[in-house]
C-alpha cells in the first residue's frame, strides 16, 4: 500500500514538473500574437515582414530538433530540460539591445534563440509525459499539459498586450500623422522600449526555473524501451534499424507540420487577420486569447472524452473534418462572424497534438528520442505556412489566401487519423 501510495506521489510529481515546463511553453510561444502588431508598428513593417515573428521563432524548431536529441543523449532529460530554459533566458535578453537600436533583425534573432531553447524543451518533455504512462492515455495527458500551456497562451498576449500595445489605436494614429521625423522618431522609440522590462523579468524568471530544474528529483526515463505493453509495438521497432523505416511516424511528422501551421494561423495570425477586417488594433490584440480560449475548451474535452469514450484518433479525426468546415465558413462569412469562425478553430487544434505526437511515436522502441526529434521538426509548419499566407494576401486577398493555406492542412490530417497513423 505504501510502496502503491508513493508511486502516485512521484507519478503526481512527474505531472506537475512536466505542467509547469509546458506553461513556460505556452507562455513564451503564444507572446509572438502580440509581438507580430507591436513589431510591425514600431519597426513600421508590411504584413509580410511581420510574419517574420513566427517564420524566425519556428523554424529554429526544424534546425535544433535533431541536435536537441544528440544533446539529451548527453545530458539526460532534466539537464537537457534546464539548459533549454536558460537559452530561452538568453533569447529573452536580445530583446534590450532589439528594443534599444530598434532593430528588427536583432529581434528576430531573440526570437530563433528562444525556439532553440524551446526546442530542446520540446524534444525532451513531449517523450517524457507519452511514456510515463500507457500509450492509450497519452493524449489524455497530454491535454493536462496542454491545459497548463493555454492557460499561460491566454494570459501572456493579455500580460504583454496591456504593457506594450496600450492605447495602441491612439498611438497608431498619432505615428501615422506625425510630419516631423524626430517626433515619429520619438513615438517609435518610446513603444519600443516598452518591451525590455517584460523580457529582462521573463529572462530572469527562466534562468530561476533552469536553477528550480536541475535541483530537482525528476527521474529519468528509459526510452531504449518502448511505452506499449503491446508486443507487436516492441516487435514491430526491434525488426527496423533506422527510424525511417516507421511510415506513421514519417506522415505524423507532416501532420505535426501541417498544424503547427493551421494552429499558428488561428493563434497568431488572427490579429492581422482581424485587422484585414476592418477591427482596430485595440480589438485585435486581443484576439489571440479567444483562439487560445477555444483550444483550451478542446483540452478539457479531450481530458474527458479520452480514452473512455472516444479513441484519440476518432477524436483527431472528428477535428479535422470541424476545422475543414471552420475553414470553409471563414471565406464565407465577415466581420465578428468570420473572426469567430478563426477563434473556433483553436477548438478544432487542441486534440492535434495531444492525438498524432503519441500516435506517431508508438512502436518506435529505441527510435523514440529520435523519432520525438523529427516530429518536433514538423513545428518548421508555423513559420512556413503564414509565410505562404503573407505572399497569397497580397494577391489573392486575405480570406481566399486563408482558405488556400488551411484547407489542405486540416485534410491531410483527416488523412493521417483515418489511415496514417497506423503502425506498418
Amino acid at each position: 500500500m505504501q510502496n502503491s501510495t508513493a508511486r502516485s506521489s512521484n507519478y503526481l510529481y512527474q505531472i506537475s514538473i512536466i505542467g509547469l515546463l509546458f506553461f513556460i511553453f505556452g507562455f513564451v510561444t503564444w507572446l509572438n500574437g502580440t509581438l507580430i502588431p507591436f513589431l510591425k508598428l514600431a519597426c513600421e513593417l508590411d504584413t509580410l515582414q511581420a510574419l517574420f515573428v513566427t517564420f524566425a521563432f519556428y523554424i529554429s524548431y526544424f534546425f535544433l530538433a535533431i541536435p536537441s536529441s544528440q544533446i539529451l543523449k548527453r545530458t539526460g532529460f532534466k539537464n537537457g530540460m534546464a539548459l533549454g530554459l536558460l537559452v530561452m533566458a538568453v533569447g529573452c535578453l536580445i530583446f534590450i539591445p532589439a528594443a534599444n537600436m530598434r532593430a528588427f533583425p536583432l529581434f528576430l534573432t531573440g526570437l530563433f534563440v528562444q525556439g532553440m531553447g524551446l526546442s530542446l524543451l520540446q524534444t525532451a518533455s513531449n517523450p517524457y509525459i507519452s511514456i510515463i504512462g500507457p500509450i492509450e492515455s497519452a493524449a489524455q495527458r497530454i491535454s493536462i499539459m496542454g491545459i497548463c500551456n493555454k492557460v499561460a497562451g491566454i494570459l501572456s498576449p493579455l500580460i504583454l498586450s496591456s504593457i506594450v500595445l496600450k492605447n495602441a489605436s491612439a498611438i497608431e494614429t498619432q505615428i501615422n500623422e506625425a510630419t516631423d521625423a524626430a517626433v515619429k522618431t520619438g513615438l517609435l522609440n518610446e513603444l519600443a522600449g516598452r518591451v525590455v522590462m517584460p523580457y529582462i523579468v521573463m529572462a530572469i524568471v527562466l534562468a530561476a526555473l533552469a536553477i528550480m530544474i536541475r535541483r530537482s528529483s525528476l527521474p529519468e526515463i528509459d526510452t531504449s524501451a518502448d511505452a506499449s505493453a503491446d508486443g507487436a509495438a516492441s516487435s514491430l521497432a526491434a525488426g527496423r534499424t533506422s527510424v525511417w523505416q516507421f511510415p506513421h511516424l514519417v506522415l505524423g511528422a507532416v501532420a505535426i507540420f501541417v498544424y503547427v501551421g493551421a494552429e499558428v494561423m488561428a493563434g497568431d495570425v488572427i490579429g492581422i487577420y482581424g485587422k484585414s477586417l476592418g477591427f482596430s488594433l485595440d480589438q485585435t490584440k486581443y484576439f489571440t486569447t479567444f483562439t487560445l480560449g477555444a483550444m483550451l475548451l478542446g483540452y478539457v474535452l479531450n481530458i474527458i472524452l479520452i480514452p473512455k469514450y472516444v479513441s484519440q484518433q476518432n477524436f483527431l479525426k472528428y477535428s479535422a473534418l470541424l476545422g475543414i468546415v471552420l475553414t470553409v465558413l471563414t471565406y464565407f462569412t465577415t466581420g465578428s462572424t468570420a473572426v469567430s469562425c478563426v477563434a473556433l478553430l483553436g477548438l478544432a487544434n487542441a486534440v492535434m497534438w495531444p492525438a498524432i505526437f503519441p500516435l506517431a511515436i508508438n512502436g518506435l522502441g529505441k527510435f523514440t528520442q529520435i523519432g520525438s526529434a523529427i516530429l518536433v521538426m514538423g513545428i518548421a509548419g508555423g513559420a512556413l505556412i503564414p509565410q505562404i499566407y503573407g505572399l497569397l494576401d497580397k494577391s489573392l486577398g486575405y480570406q481566399l489566401a486563408f482558405l488556400i493555406c488551411m484547407l489542405p492542412c486540416y485534410l491531410y490530417i483527416l488523412y493521417y487519423a483515418t489511415s496514417g497513423y497506423r503502425p506498418r
